[in-house]
């Protein structure tokens, strides 16, 4: 028998706003279930260039960003653990995060952005979609009351 896609889940999140609308989404589906999410930052190194900013500040970036899936999860059940990655490849280490974990899923909302951005930036949705042998679910984004 296999386990349900919300026992084990690995939820990427990239920001501020991504943490807040991905946890919304997220939270009806595992809510009342047995369910761990194991929230994902991964700090992008640039590969040889000079970093925007420091990893301090990135690090920082990262625990406030766990913090808020933390808060939004606080009055429920789930177990809630993080994962701070490192890498020059967002989806693979997304991927390589759900492997590491046993994930049974990875689980996210796609962020908005223009097409142009996504073409010159690299779209991670695509990127995570093809390089991923770990069932994935997108789920909509849901409109967030008061954050």
């Amino acid at each position: 028998m296999t386990e349900p896609f919300s026992q084990r889940v690995i939820v990427p999140v990239a920001n501020r706003d991504d943490a807040t609308a991905t946890t919304a989404a997220l939270r009806p589906y595992v809510e009342g279930s047995d369910s761990t999410v194991i929230a994902v930052h991964v700090i992008k190194k640039a590969g040889g260039a000079p970093d925007k900013a420091s990893v301090e500040q990135r690090e920082q970036r990262a625990e406030e960003i766990f913090q808020i899936v933390a808060d939004k999860l606080a009055d429920s059940e789930i177990t809630l653990e993080t994962d701070l990655r490192y890498g020059t490849d967002i989806a693979s280490s997304i991927v390589d995060a759900a492997h590491d974990s046993t994930a049974s899923a990875i689980v996210f909302t796609p962020r908005g952005g223009s097409r142009w951005r996504k073409l010159l930036t690299g779209d991670v949705t695509h990127n995570l979609v093809q390089s991923s042998d770990i069932p994935i679910l997108v789920l909509p984004d849901r409109e967030v009351s008061g954050a």
